[in-house]
């Protein structure tokens, strides 16, 4: 009987009834997998992205499963102040309260999987360009929807939880040794561009920042720091990183949907300003 109702108190404090979620980048990979998470928790959805066709291919594939959840999808170009203003405006006009803000939205090229030359991606020959747009999207755009929904949130007595995607490079350097091809010179290796460490180590410093800001409007931000995931990488990348991995492999896509639930519920209602780092132990070996 003790057992059962601890079940049902830790089965409740994860519960998401009547609370809304707005998910950047809801298009991507991992976007796709905050969803779910979130709507197995019985959150209501606004998702979001640049890529419109692909987000209503998304909104079709989890009404199938989730046929009675509020799912609402919205373009949004995250690098754009006034986009995101004029969605908080439309959102607070139909009254949907966001009490959870995911910044998930990034750029994240794989080299891994690329098998021509890419001395692009080397510091020495990465362009102004590419940064400016890498940043603007993974670190900037973070910033530009924190301080619009989240000052709705602070306005509002409801409060509410900011959670930023960040990455175990957050942690740690990249190893570019993975990335490494034979056959090429050193100036031509590809590695993992600059401004991907950049933006994901940014992206601690805001979750930091934003947990401190509004003291006393119940507005709770923490990061979330995910190790590498199988995508159908070349199998020589694999056997390279899961040797540097504890656990000897990369993760499923859909492990850290528990970690996304603790993270935006009351579940974790004490946490605030952390960075919880799940990369099967990489960053500690």
């Amino acid at each position: 009987m003790f057992e059962l109702l601890i079940f049902k108190v830790l089965s409740k404090s994860f519960k998401l009834d009547n609370k809304t979620a707005l998910i950047t980048g809801a298009a991507g990979l991992l976007g796709l997998e905050h969803a779910v998470a979130l709507l197995e928790c019985n959150c209501n959805l606004v998702l979001t992205d640049i890529d419109l066709k692909k987000l209503v291919e998304v909104q079709n594939q989890l009404k199938k499963k989730f046929s009675k959840s509020k799912i609402f999808i919205h373009e949004l170009n995250v690098c754009s102040k006034r986009s995101i203003v004029d969605l908080n405006d439309l959102l607070i006009k139909e009254n949907i309260n966001v009490d959870i803000l995911i910044n998930n939205a990034a750029l994240n090229p794989k080299f891994e999987k690329n098998n021509q030359l890419e001395s692009s991606s080397r510091l020495e020959n990465f362009s102004l360009e590419k940064w400016d747009l890498e940043i603007s999207v993974g670190l900037t755009g973070a910033f530009l929807c924190s301080q619009v929904f989240g000052t709705t949130m602070a306005n509002s007595p409801r409060g509410g939880c900011i959670l930023n995607i960040a990455s175990d490079l957050s942690v740690i350097a990249p190893d570019q040794r993975l990335y490494k091809k034979e056959g090429l010179s050193d100036e031509n290796q590809p590695v993992k561009p600059v401004t991907y460490s950049v933006i994901k180590s940014g992206l601690i410093g805001l979750t930091r920042y934003l947990a401190t800001y509004w003291i006393g409007k119940n507005i709770r931000c923490n990061s979330l720091s995910p190790g590498g995931i199988y995508n159908n990488q070349p199998e020589e990348f694999l056997q390279k990183i899961s040797s540097l991995i504890p656990l000897g492999r990369m993760a499923r896509k859909d492990e850290y949907r528990a970690a996304i639930q603790f993270l935006c519920s009351e579940a974790s209602s004490y946490m605030n300003g952390h960075n919880l780092v799940m990369d099967g132990g990489r960053s500690i070996w």
